[in-house]
């Protein structure tokens, strides 16, 4: 899934890289109804000392406002479990409520990420590949 700005400002979402996509707007949605997890960077962090790194965010589909973020090193598939739940826990801090829906990429976040939000009873969404 791949996020970016139009000209109006409208935050847009790809949910397929192919021609027949779908694109949101955050207009279809209601501030914390869902939230996105994508990886930020095309390319890997560099760092001298630590390695190479991963930035995944978790962004609500209405505002678009980055609700939490973490650095994955480049070779796991995701954030660990602690992680994850760092994360959930981050991004429930700014409105006490979780979503009801989470959308994750389709080929990313295969595991820790869907089941730790399905425990916490958000439903997780994933483009068709």
């Amino acid at each position: 899934m791949r996020t970016s700005l139009n000209a109006n400002g409208w935050c847009v979402l790809n949910r397929y890289a192919r021609k027949d996509h779908v694109v949101l707007h955050p207009n279809q949605f209601k501030v914390n109804e869902a939230w996105i997890a994508f990886k930020l960077n095309d390319a890997p962090i560099r760092t001298g000392r630590d390695g190479s790194f991963n930035c995944i965010c978790l962004m609500d589909a209405a505002s678009c406002f980055i609700l939490g973020n973490a650095l994955v090193p480049v070779h796991e598939s995701e954030p660990s479990k602690i992680e994850v739940q760092r994360l959930l826990r981050e991004a429930w801090e700014h409105k006490q409520e979780l979503p009801t829906t989470l959308f994750v990429p389709s080929g990313q976040f295969q595991t820790d990420l869907p089941e730790e939000a399905e425990r916490q009873g958000i439903a997780v969404i994933r483009p068709r590949s």
